[in-house]
């Protein structure tokens, strides 16, 4: 069967309404349960509580909750409620971070207009537009939302603005005619959609589809089917919990194992294998990566990015293809006037004077043959018009004054079959007809041309010569109007048939131009090993001017139409999108597979867009990123982060926001492993060479979440450094747990144990196990709290700005030293602590032991970068 828009009107009514009369009540009744009501139906939601249940799923947590099982079973209440604690205060964050992504749907609902013109019954009446249904006919004048799809009936002049669900800037004209080819939906200039509205002139239409079964409908079906992607950082830090987790239960189970046959009681073993087991597993992990991503959010809200998921913040960081629509995020959404052309030269409007009187000329009549108007700075009307209005206005023209001056007698308005609109005005040489539109039409009208002042005959070769410049214009991606005018003597009313025999003014082309931080952020893109794509619903040329001047296209063959990826399969697309940069005249599918295919080759995709049409993929994306200002409240609901600028260099400063994070959190880790590490070395140093056990519980418990937990969150929020956009982008399957990672956990892991171990022996040599002990806990404390220096780079930063830059670090380590010195010099904690108050010998010894780790490691990590770079 034939598209709504390959038939004729009268073909449509039948098939709809099977007559040609308008619907009956009881037809209308049929129809609203046929059809249902015009609406969009929401899927079923999760409660609160599932969610917050959903968030027990990781396979950290479920071992950490067997271990505070167990330890509630044996007797040891305060470890069960202290991981407890922890574990729910985790599952609180992830619960409100969830509730808050999910509202794509009642975004879309709010694009539904609330009433609508019907004729019923042979009168327009106004009904709400829910109860609109397939065969009604829809009345429409300037300002309408139209509430369904249908197809055109009749039109006066009319345009409608479908920006927000094909891409395009310009107001598209819609009139009643047959379309015999498949066209795209930005093409189909017969049909009326859902969510758009009318920017000039009258007309009426035929609903042929309502709910869900409209564009917008399709979209929201798209939106309930598509899955959201999981970043980098979840996918690695659940495969890292879970490997962190099977050694660490294989090593207690060997500890386990030792301790009973050494002969000791089974009870105590067991008691002491699953303490360190919670030890060992940084159960604050989860909480210190949340923190360290919400204060991510808090600066980068600063400088216009508002994270709407936490895990977006790392994502941005292993971004490596950027597909942007161009309406409203390359481009500024706006017309303006590039170039006048007049007496057969080309002038670009930047430095547009009025000394040349055909100038001021031209100026003047593109402005009285216009309908555009602005009220309290707000422009109101066509793009093209409002265009005109605002060239005028910067070089000091006043259109509302010179409508005053010379106002219009009467008038021939724009239409779409003609592509011509006329004015008459009393003007200083006398009655006039101004008229403007397409070069083409205008170009055959023409008898005369204007050059320095003089009217002479027009040429052919001055027809060629417009005829090129319009080419010229056009081949840049521009908007072209001609403008011409004739003498109308004692005339008081025009008419189509006077449109004849002018003399020729002049030209003036306009677009939407490319927003001026554009190209640098493009290049900046390129510059950080990502692939910028620009993906929009406008016409190849003129997509592919705009991509060109900021820097995304360097060959016309990167540049394609969406009918090119309906012939290509999901296998053939992934090796066709490498060499593509620019897509024109693309439905909201085609956003969705491309975007599919990038991440099918193993790239983290960001999707920029500000319209309904973009809803779909920005959810598919990796990170879907809105436009705050110009952005539709669906953008904005089904995106992980929103620009409060709508500035695409904004991106560029995310990802390097994000590419921070990332090495912050994982220096968080590397500092939490390293200290965990070298705390279990200690114990299985003990355990082989059957010494007295050198940690009780609490002192594990007490290390692992007072002094790592606030030089872990301290290193998360190491001052940012513009290094890492040098950097390419992480490989998707990248782990945290590299080979170069491990080794440095391992050798920070065991300098920290030695230095340990070397104040336990002391203790044992000097006193009893319990001073051993408590010179263990507090050398291995103090370790910990230096290590975090260590911890701030990769690279040796002792003498450097770096090394005291933080200054959470340096409070961390403040409040931590006092913590721990607390605990062993007053007497009123020692039973609590299972310690004894230390000399201040012995005390001076574990200060200089825990701060021997600093110089040792830091010369290590300068021998390692020094063998990289050899």
């Amino acid at each position: 069967m034939k598209e709504f828009y390959q038939q004729t009107k009268t073909e449509v009514r039948k098939q709809l309404n099977g007559s040609l009369k308008p619907l009956t009540d009881e037809q209308v009744k049929a129809h609203q349960e046929q059809y249902g009501k015009n609406e969009l139906v929401e899927g079923k939601k999760k409660s609160t509580f599932q969610i917050f249940l959903e968030q027990y799923k990781d396979f950290l947590v479920v071992i950490l909750i067997v271990a505070a099982v167990i330890s509630g079973f044996l007797g040891d209440i305060e470890s069960a409620l202290v991981i407890l604690i922890v574990i729910t205060v985790n599952a609180i964050l992830g619960t409100v971070q969830t509730l808050k992504a999910e509202q794509s749907l009642a975004g879309l609902k709010k694009l539904s207009s609330p009433s609508a013109k019907v004729l019923r019954n042979g009168q327009i009446v106004k009904i709400p537009s829910r109860d609109v249904t397939v065969g009604d006919e829809i009345v429409l004048e300037a300002g309408d939302q139209i509430p369904a799809d249908g197809r055109i009936l009749t039109s006066a002049s009319l345009k409608v603005d479908e920006s927000a669900l094909t891409g395009e800037s310009v107001a598209v004209d819609k009139e009643d005619l047959v379309l015999d080819e498949t066209v795209a939906l930005g093409d189909q200039k017969n049909m009326l959609f859902s969510g758009s509205f009318v920017t000039y002139g009258r007309g009426s239409f035929l609903v042929t589809a309502t709910g869900m079964e409209t564009e917008v409908g399709k979209i929201a079906a798209l939106l309930k089917n598509t899955s959201e992607k999981r970043t980098p950082l979840q996918v690695n830090l659940d495969q890292f919990g879970q490997k962190l987790s099977i050694i660490i239960m294989a090593f207690c189970a060997l500890l386990f194992g030792i301790n009973v046959w050494q002969g000791k009681p089974i009870g105590d073993a067991f008691m002491f294998a699953v303490a360190l087991a919670v030890a060992a597993i940084p159960e604050a992990l989860s909480s210190i990566v949340t923190i360290v991503l919400s204060f991510g959010t808090r600066k980068m809200a600063k400088e216009g990015a508002i994270i709407r998921k936490l895990q977006a913040v790392e994502g941005l960081g292993s971004v490596s293809v950027i597909c942007s629509d161009k309406t409203g995020t390359l481009t500024q959404n706006k017309m303006t006037v590039e170039h006048y052309y007049v007496e057969k030269k080309c002038y670009s409007a930047d430095v547009l004077t009025k000394e040349n009187p055909l100038i001021q000329q031209l100026l003047n009549a593109s402005i009285l043959c216009s309908d555009a108007t602005v009220i309290d700075e707000k422009e109101i009307g066509d793009p093209t018009e409002t265009a005109l209005i605002s060239l005028g206005n910067r070089l000091g023209t006043n259109a509302e004054k010179i409508r005053g001056k010379y106002p219009r007698i009467s008038e021939v308005p724009f239409d779409s079959d003609r592509k011509l609109m006329s004015t008459l005005h009393n003007l200083n040489q006398g009655r006039i007809m101004i008229t403007k539109g397409a070069v083409d039409v205008l170009l055959d009208r023409l008898t005369q041309i204007q050059i320095k002042g003089n009217v002479c005959p027009i040429t052919e070769e001055d027809k060629k010569e417009i005829q090129r410049q319009n080419q010229e214009f056009s081949k840049k991606g521009l908007r072209v109007l001609a403008f011409a005018y004739k003498k109308m003597d004692s005339i008081e009313e025009i008419t189509d048939e006077d449109e004849t025999d002018y003399i020729f003014l002049g030209l003036i082309s306009m677009m939407d131009p490319p927003r001026k931080e554009s190209k640098m952020a493009v290049a900046e893109c390129i510059r950080a090993g990502m692939k910028p794509v620009m993906i929009t619903g406008d016409h190849k040329v003129t997509a592919a001017a705009i991509a060109k001047r900021i820097g995304i296209l360097k060959d016309e063959k990167e540049a394609c139409e969406g009918m090119e990826i309906d012939a290509l399969s999901d296998e053939e697309l992934q090796d066709f999108v490498e060499g593509i940069s620019v897509y024109a005249r693309v439905s909201p599918e085609h956003k969705i597979r491309i975007v599919r295919a990038w991440q099918e080759k193993g790239n983290i995709v960001a999707m920029t867009g500000d319209g309904v049409n973009d809803a779909p993929a920005l959810k598919q994306a990796d990170i879907g990123v809105a436009m705050g200002i110009t952005g539709t409240e669906v953008s904005k609901d089904a995106s992980s982060m929103i620009l409060t600028d709508d500035n695409f260099a904004t991106i560029i400063k995310a990802v390097e926001n994000g590419r921070n994070v990332y090495e912050n959190i994982k220096h968080s880790i590397q500092f939490l492993l390293s200290g965990n590490f070298g705390g279990i070395l200690v114990v299985l140093y003990a355990s082989v060479l059957a010494l007295p056990v050198p940690f009780s519980a609490v002192h594990l418990l007490f290390i692992n979440l007072l002094t790592d937990s606030l030089p872990a969150i301290a290193l998360g929020l190491e001052p940012h450094t513009d290094k890492v956009m040098e950097q390419k982008p992480r490989p998707m399957n990248e782990s945290i747990l590299t080979k170069d990672f491990l080794l440095r956990i391992g050798m920070e892991g065991f300098v920290i144990s030695v230095m340990t171990m070397i104040a336990y022996m002391i203790g044992l040599r000097i006193g009893n196990p319990l001073l051993a002990r408590t010179m263990a806990f507090a050398t291995l404390c103090m370790s910990r709290l230096v290590h975090g220096y260590n911890s701030k780079s990769d690279s040796p930063v002792i003498f450097t700005k770096r090394f005291l830059n933080n200054k959470y670090l340096a409070g961390a380590f403040l409040v931590g030293t006092i913590l721990i010195t607390t605990v062993v010099m007053v007497p009123g904690l020692h039973a609590m602590f299972k310690v004894q108050t230390l000399g201040i010998w012995q005390l001076l010894m574990v200060y200089g032991l825990a701060f021997l780790n600093l110089p040792i490691i830091q010369c290590l990590k300068a021998i390692i970068c020094r063998l990289k770079k050899a």
